[in-house]
């Protein structure tokens, strides 16, 4: 193994991996950029916490919205999936990861109301 295929692992050169990070990038880098902003708007950490805080309903709205969405796209991507693989295996694959996601956002919602109730 040369010192040059060691420093290019062959899964950072997927463009599939890449197009994921580049998005990891966007969304963080958003994030942050709201935050200072919201944060020099109000002119502090405290206001924008309090700010936040009081437009917790909004925000929950909105994250009920994603949901909708996401589960809408996961209801059209399963029918189209479950054609292409009608196999057992496949569905209790599928199976498997709905339960897993749907345990996900329960358990996130529930530490946003446990917290902030």
């Amino acid at each position: 193994m040369t010192t040059r295929n060691w420093l290019r692992p062959a899964w950072l050169l997927n463009r599939r991996v890449g197009i994921a990070l580049l998005w990891l990038l966007v969304v963080a880098g958003i994030s942050a950029v709201v935050n200072v902003t919201g944060i020099h708007v109000l002119g502090s950490i405290d206001g924008w916490e309090r700010w936040l805080r009081a437009h917790a309903a909004h925000f929950f709205i909105w994250r009920l919205l994603l949901y909708a969405a996401t589960a809408y796209g996961w209801w059209w991507m399963r029918g189209r999936l479950r054609q292409r693989e009608p196999s057992r295996e496949a569905h209790q694959r599928l199976l498997r990861v709905e339960i897993a996601a749907v345990i996900t956002i329960v358990l996130l919602e529930g530490s946003q109301l446990l917290r902030h109730g």
